[in-house]
């Protein structure tokens, strides 16, 4: 197994972004199929996919808000949203 990346993502981060770290378990299958993702797709990484997850997760659970709505997309899409 691929030890992961700590390293932070400048292209997800603007001047007033706070990041928070937290550590999680993964199944292994789901972090098999996270890495042969990021193998195929070199312009995501796992915090790019985590972020995507989460943000759209809630998105439609019916949670309503800009910086998270400019989060997935940006992520999705490979966006920088600045005001």
């Amino acid at each position: 197994m691929q030890k992961l990346n700590y390293d932070v993502n400048p292209k997800v981060l603007n001047q007033k972004d706070e990041v928070i770290s937290f550590k999680c378990e993964l199944q292994e299958n789901l972090q098999k199929a996270m890495k042969e993702f990021v193998e195929q797709h070199p312009n995501w990484d796992q915090y790019r996919i985590i972020q995507a997850a989460i943000a759209g997760f809630l998105m439609q659970k019916g949670f309503q808000n800009r910086d998270l709505t400019r989060l997935y997309i940006g992520n999705m899409f490979s966006m920088n949203f600045t005001d």
